[in-house]
């Protein structure tokens, strides 16, 4: 698996905050219920991103050894009234410029503690940039708006994130929901239609009792249980749970119940 650049990461963070930005400014509704994360207002959710923003700021920045908690970033409390889209947008933008700063005055490989064992700034350029593609797809179907474009190269390497991300929890968090995710002889095969080939933007998924195995390349569908066409993007998003599978351009073919098995389990935590 090759990584984006780090720089590109980084120039994919200012992109999208500056999508999530027009959202704030667009006249949307900051009260409005996110659809997708039904615990959240707008403004919960962008107050929720400014956050992790300059928190992983502080993190890089001075190349935390352990976790540092959030509340000792500096301005991670926001703007003191609500409903106020101007002073949300002006801070959303200076908590993307503090975690630009820093990521890109430490470079990939400088020191910084973080959840997943993977100790470096590189880690968090690209855990921030997919945060950031998730929530600004929350931002704009909480604003009713034409959700944002991701680059094909930043999609697939979210898919892939996500991945590590599953099998990550499976190995360190033995009571997550995601450890039900175990069903021997039984596949999910991810395939965008809308990509060249080489970007080989194709995933073959298996379930094993011993956790998931996952790998990029072209497979053939009857070898799978189940098996997502569609657009990158929305296929991202649908394996995200971010767009339902019935989405126009979206197919499912084979055992629908194991990917949504899939929906219901692959968390966090």
């Amino acid at each position: 698996m090759t990584l984006l650049a780090h720089d590109r990461y980084c120039d994919e963070i200012v992109h999208m905050t500056a999508g999530l930005r027009a959202v704030v400014t667009s006249g949307a509704d900051l009260s409005a219920t996110v659809p997708t994360c039904p615990d959240w207002t707008l403004e919960d959710l962008v107050r929720h991103v400014g956050r992790a923003l300059r928190w992983t700021g502080l993190i890089v920045g001075t190349r935390a050894e352990e976790d540092v908690p959030m509340d000792r970033a500096p301005g991670t409390e926001g703007p003191a009234t609500t409903g106020d889209a101007a002073a949300l947008d002006a801070w959303l933008a200076e908590s993307g410029e503090v975690v630009v700063e820093a990521l890109r005055e430490a470079g990939p490989d400088a020191h910084a503690w973080s959840w997943a064992g993977i100790d470096t700034a590189g880690f968090w350029a690209r855990r921030v940039t997919h945060e950031l593609v998730v929530h600004g797809a929350d931002a704009a179907l909480a604003a009713d708006l034409p959700l944002p474009a991701v680059a094909p190269d930043v999609a697939a390497d979210a898919v892939d994130e996500w991945l590590d991300i599953v099998r990550f929890v499976q190995r360190v968090l033995p009571g997550a929901a995601v450890n039900e995710l175990r069903a021997p002889g039984s596949s999910l095969h991810l395939h965008a239609t809308d990509t060249p080939a080489e970007l080989n933007a194709e995933w073959l998924i298996e379930l094993p009792d011993d956790g998931i195995i996952w790998r990029r390349g072209h497979e053939k569908a009857t070898k799978a249980t189940v098996v997502l066409h569609g657009p990158l993007t929305d296929v991202l998003l649908a394996f995200y749970g971010r767009l339902p599978l019935d989405a126009p351009g979206l197919e499912v073919l084979g055992d629908r119940g194991l990917l949504e098995l899939w929906l219901e389990k692959a968390t966090f935590g």
